[in-house]
């Protein structure tokens, strides 16, 4: 008998279409957005799911579809799922790392100029008509990006890219923290410098920040750290909501304790802290940091492969590539 699973957002058809070759799928077309009641309805009788962001999976979900086997999260990000109670339960957890990395580093590049250089606001400025009006010498002056100090908040894959964008494309002086220190040879191939969190706070113009979410990393950009930043210095996010204390953020920006932020990222996204939207020194994105043709394509595929793997079809048969919490396999094997 053929498994059922799900495809909680819209994705390319192609793709969700070769499911079908396996799979009894259910999608969503139409990319509605489910409260977690509604979610919980449509998993009923469903092996396995494709999840994105905004699909709360935690305990409740679980237990009211005992039959969910893997649930396979489209993104590096899975802080929508709660990996610990999947454990508990058998249910294998999934991402799509590595695929996007380039992206989001261009990405998370782009944002960081944007936000340094005031395009945003001197966008919104031509298109009011404002021009014309003045042309002064200091007419939204920002900060120069080339020989800079970018300092990059957590050095993965991603915050490598970044590193390396920065220091041979732009000859930046590179410093990054992390939990612990690259190795040497990662360090001289990213040109970057480790130093503590204070040092990194106070001696960036741009501080990028990258560092995965958890309950450790929540607000590691609060009020304090915002006070140890230059009153020059830009933050770019292109982590996860919750890193930054947005409140302390908008609070930062008013008060010109920092010279301009840009966010991809938001804490309880898709809703934004207001005082966000009023203060003119940021640059808002709707997390679309890995939004290329290629890499959504790339992440889909292999969610996609991630979730034939599980119920044994495909080139990784039994083995999906990304597995989270893999003791599950694990377990599966031993019981088999």
């Amino acid at each position: 008998m053929r498994a059922s699973v799900l495809v909680t957002r819209a994705s390319f058809a192609d793709i969700v279409d070769s499911l079908r070759d396996h799979f009894d799928v259910s999608d969503n077309a139409d990319d509605t957005v489910w409260s977690q009641p509604e979610l919980i309805a449509r998993l009923q009788g469903k092996s396995g799911a494709i999840t994105h962001g905004s699909d709360r999976i935690d305990a409740t979900l679980l237990d009211a579809c005992p039959e969910l086997r893997a649930v396979c999260n489209v993104g590096v990000g899975y802080n929508n799922v709660d990996v610990d109670a999947c454990t508990r339960r058998g249910v294998l957890v999934t991402n799509t790392p590595g695929v996007l990395t380039d992206t989001t580093a261009d990405f998370g590049f782009a944002l960081m100029m944007a936000t340094a250089r005031r395009i945003a606001e001197s966008e919104h400025f031509v298109r009011r008509g404002e021009w014309q009006k003045t042309g002064r010498y200091d007419m939204f002056v920002g900060s120069d990006i080339h020989h800079a100090t970018l300092g990059i908040l957590g050095m993965g894959r991603i915050g490598q890219a970044i590193a390396k964008r920065g220091a041979f494309g732009f000859d930046m002086r590179v410093i990054y923290h992390n939990r612990s220190r690259l190795p040497a040879d990662i360090e001289a191939a990213s040109r970057a410098q480790y130093v503590d969190k204070d040092t990194l706070l106070r001696e960036a113009d741009h501080l990028i920040v990258v560092v995965p979410y958890s309950a450790s990393s929540h607000h590691a950009i609060g009020a304090r750290e915002l006070s140890r930043m230059k009153r020059t210095a830009t933050l770019t996010n292109i982590a996860r909501g919750g890193v930054v204390d947005d409140a302390a953020l908008a609070e930062a920006l008013r008060n010109q304790t920092i010279a301009a932020a840009g966010l991809d990222v938001f804490e309880g996204e898709p809703e934004i802290h207001p005082e966000l939207l009023t203060v003119p020194n940021i640059v808002l994105t709707p997390h679309i940091g890995s939004a290329s043709v290629a890499t959504r394509r790339a992440m889909a595929l292999l969610a996609a492969g991630n979730l034939s793997a599980v119920f044994g079809y495909g080139k990784f048969a039994g083995q999906p590539p990304s597995p989270v919490n893999p003791q599950v396999l694990s377990h599966r094997a031993s019981a088999s």
